[in-house]
């Protein structure tokens, strides 16, 4: 473990971040994540730091210097300073007075596509020509309909929009045609890259095309190859066209076709399993790229009737040359990034592709926009060969390659619950992967990976200081105990029991220990609402439920949702007993105090101490308590303490140590005993290493056989949250001493 890959920036130059040479591909292959940058620091001065702002299409300069992307709520073109990629300053925000729909730059302006409609029946919108420095809107061309995607030729000479006129989804179930329908808009630029036809823009006809809904179609998204062909997606008819921008004919068109994704989940349940498959669905692609000027690559994320769950490589005829099937899938699944809530819709739904050439090579960049993460591969001209996984942050949507300065930006969405959107950068040259740091291996009895999330506990083996034990939360339906291997770089899930037996539907499984006479100790957490008890479970080696332990009736009802998150065995006084970290306070608590429960299984009896919470740090408020208990012998105790922050308003995420030498635990009604506590580590530090959203729940504790002291987060099954697992070697325990 203590080889786990936590460099920054190994072997790149100062030259390289900064725009003035590249790294070599034979000694450099990968991105490594070097800034995220919350969206909410280029509101206005004295703007309301909680207003919303948006991060959706992302597009720059020609010379990678300047950022542009698109605030939908904020109606804003937003330019930011990319001179320092590892330390992005505001520029300016344009105001629009509508909704940027996507956003693309020329050597001379900015170009927006604002949607300008009042209802689905008059729609409207145009063309915003914007100063390459975010100072002003020099002109506005009228696009005839509502826009969506933007795009303009690599010489300059033409501008092409997608104009959707998208249909009401509450209008007879969404089922196409719905009038008006879309079109391509095209505008013939000048050496100034000033619309020479602004006020009579081109227009090229698109109905008749397409097998579905043919006077309806709806231009999704727009790409432009150095042939000045735009390959066009309109998604909804599941149908692809391709247009000559200089004659504004359509040369070529197709059906999109359907694909398959086998041993991938599809239940209405929480689980990230290979229950099935996805069999002769639709593509209806979203977004598209040019790879050269006879190929090009879909992202076919779907919309009313498909989304086949994966990309598909096309030439200019329209034949399929690669479809990745269940690739995107299982790549959520062994790295934990599944959004199991969306497995009978349509799944990590593949929205955004970008390709760019790198180290010499041309790469592919296909982002989920549910599973938060972006996959690299490389072309080869046939089937493309996949290179690395990449973590971002909630909802990816708009990708964007700047291969002059080894650069790759992300535009990450969403900005709700607490979560803020961002702009990810990322940095070609290094030599390995930063991320993932747990991957899984193939499940025996499906064709597929073992599918994992929410890693909510960690206990090392006592005889072996490779293996780990994990459980995870009550996200999902299956609550297991994982096998970790943590000798390999990234750790191996190679193995999972199921938990079977529990008198309720569903645990909470928050804490896992070794028990010392065979299996483990389980805490699961309890939620009164919900019909979940506050549980400490002994159960075997094979997940059987063998004893479930309550608290006394008159402290249950003193309880409330924040309780058993850690657990542990320890030894006292020649008794094996059982500690319990409650995470919070409960009503029978004095504030910034929580219990710490003390089980004695040879007397079937409950004694509690208190522990001292740490008072709130973060400007955001919140709450601190406990998420970890971890025994270090002879008394002593490593506790996991963390506020409910993430982001920049993250401020506690600490390791202490307490003893229980000398205190005698309370039955249940007497005073407890205020145990002492020590600060011993801070690991905020250790989780802004990898340069994203400082993650809120580091939730998992333990210190191996061999002493070292392994952290893992949380990752709330990719709902709502980055999805981001993160496994530390934090060095040996006696750090704690």
């Amino acid at each position: 473990m203590a080889n786990m890959r936590g460099r920054l920036l190994k072997g790149v130059s100062l030259a390289v971040l900064f725009g003035a040479g590249a790294v070599s591909a034979a000694h450099a292959d990968y991105f490594e994540r070097i800034n995220t940058y919350p969206v909410y620091k280029t509101l206005p001065e004295g703007a309301d730091r909680a207003t919303e702002t948006v991060a959706e299409i992302i597009s720059a300069s020609k010379d990678g210097r300047t950022l542009v992307f698109t605030d939908s709520p904020g109606e804003a073109v937003v330019f930011v300073n990319a001179a320092n990629p590892l330390n992005l300053q505001p520029m300016g925000r344009v105001s629009l007075g509508g909704e940027p729909t996507s956003v693309t730059v020329g050597a001379k302006a900015a170009y927006a596509a604002v949607n300008t409609s009042e209802n689905y029946v008059d729609a409207s919108g145009y063309l915003g020509v914007l100063a390459l420095d975010g100072s002003e809107m020099s002109a506005k061309c009228d696009v005839k309909g509502q826009p969506d995607s933007i795009a303009l030729s690599a010489d300059g000479k033409f501008l092409a929009v997608a104009i959707e006129n998208e249909r009401d989804e509450d209008l007879n179930d969404g089922v196409l045609p719905q009038m008006p329908a879309g079109h391509l808009a095209v505008f013939d630029l000048d050496e100034n890259g000033v619309p020479a036809n602004c006020d009579a823009v081109r227009i090229v006809d698109m109905t008749g095309l397409a097998d579905v809904a043919p006077s309806d179609p709806e231009p999704e998204f727009v790409s432009v190859n150095s042939k000045n062909q735009a390959v066009v997606t309109l998604q909804e008819n599941n149908h692809i066209a391709i247009v000559d921008l200089a004659s504004g004919k359509v040369v070529a068109d197709f059906s999109a076709g359907t694909a398959t994704a086998e041993n991938v989940p599809v239940k209405k349940a929480r689980l990230s399993d290979a229950s099935g498959s996805s069999v002769d669905v639709k593509r209806e692609p979203d977004a598209v790229a040019w790879i050269d000027d006879e190929r090009f690559v879909t992202a076919n994320e779907g919309d009313y009737e498909g989304g086949s769950r994966g990309f598909t490589i096309w030439n200019a005829k329209g034949e399929v040359l690669f479809d990745s099937g269940n690739q995107i899938e299982h790549m959520a699944m062994a790295n934990g990034h599944y959004p199991a809530k969306r497995a009978h819709k349509k799944g990590t739904e593949p929205e955004g592709v970008a390709v760019g050439k790198f180290g010499g090579e041309t790469l592919i960049f296909v982002n989920s926009e549910r599973g938060n993460f972006v996959a690299v591969y490389k072309d080869t001209g046939g089937e493309p060969e996949y290179l690395q996984f990449l973590p971002t942050h909630v909802g990816p949507e708009g990708l964007y390659a700047i291969p002059n300065r080894d650069l790759f930006a992300v535009a990450n969405e969403v900005d709700e619950d607490g979560v803020r959107a961002h702009v990810s950068l990322y940095q070609f040259g290094a030599e390995a992967p930063a991320y993932p740091m747990v991957v899984s291996g193939m499940d025996p009895e499906r064709q597929a990976p073992i599918g994992w999330g929410a890693l909510s506990g960690l206990a090392g083996d006592p005889k072996d200081a490779n293996t780990v034990y994990a459980v995870n939360d009550s996200f999902y339906e299956d609550a297991r105990i994982y096998t970790l291997d943590i000798s390999t770089s990234p750790a191996q899930i190679v193995s999972y029991k199921s938990v079977r037996g529990a008198s309720q539907e569903r645990l909470d499984l928050e804490g896992i220990a070794i028990a010392a006479d065979g299996g483990f100790w389980l805490a699961s957490e309890g939620n009164l609402e919900k019909e979940r008890q506050h549980l400490l479970l002994k159960v075997s080696a094979d997940g059987d439920v063998q004893e479930e332990i309550t608290l006394p009736d008159e402290l249950i009802a003193q309880s409330k949702r924040f309780s058993f998150e850690g657990v542990a065995e320890f030894e006292m006084n020649g008794q094996t007993l059982v500690a319990v970290a409650v995470q919070r306070e409960w009503k029978d608590d004095p504030k910034g105090f929580t219990k710490i429960a003390i089980y004695n299984p040879a007397e079937k009896s409950w004694g509690f101490v208190h522990y001292p919470l740490d008072a709130p740090k973060s400007a955001a408020g919140g709450w601190v308590g406990l998420s970890e208990i971890v025994s270090l012998g002879n008394g002593r105790f490593a506790v996991l303490e963390r506020d409910n922050k993430g982001g920049e308003d993250a401020a506690i995420k600490q390791i202490t140590t307490i003893s229980l030498n000398g205190v005698s635990p309370a039955a249940y009604g007497e005073e407890l005993p205020v145990l002492e506590k020590q600060f011993a580590m801070d690991i905020l530090p250790v989780l802004a290493r990898g340069k994203g959203w400082v993650l809120d729940k580091p939730e998992g504790l333990t210190v191996t056989a061999g002493g070292r002291l392994i952290l893992v987060t949380d990752n709330d099954g990719v709902d709502d949250a980055p999805g981001e697992t993160r496994l530390f070697d934090l060095g040996p325990a006696t750090r704690l001493d």
